[in-house]
């Protein structure tokens, strides 16, 4: 029984190796390819780093629903409670004048 729980311990040690072996050659593999990117270029990768991460697991929400979702948020009359804050922005903002358009 002793030599089972030996022999257990020893392949969950090894399949955790293998593990951080795989994430760090991950980590590494796409900190090569950024680095090509951007001394190629540059406006690619920068993209490339805004797009989120698609995963692709997440179901595709119902278009109906989502529709119903955003016309009731926005049906609804709002009462915000500003603060005196408000006042002095405004009374700040009063002496700015739009500038003319030359034609």
């Amino acid at each position: 029984m002793q030599k089972l729980t030996e022999h257990i311990d020893e392949l969950k040690q090894r399949i955790a190796a293998w593990g951080k072996r795989i994430r760090r050659y991950t980590e590494k593999s796409t900190r090569f390819n950024q680095n090509r990117l951007f001394q190629s270029d540059q406006k690619r990768l920068y993209k490339a780093l805004e797009r989120p991460m698609v995963s692709g697991t997440d179901p595709v929400p119902n278009q109906a629903d989502t529709v119903a979702f955003w016309r009731s948020l926005w049906s609804e009359p709002v009462n915000h409670n500003e603060g005196p804050w408000t006042e002095v922005a405004a009374s700040q903002c009063a002496g700015i004048r739009t500038p003319r358009r030359i034609t």
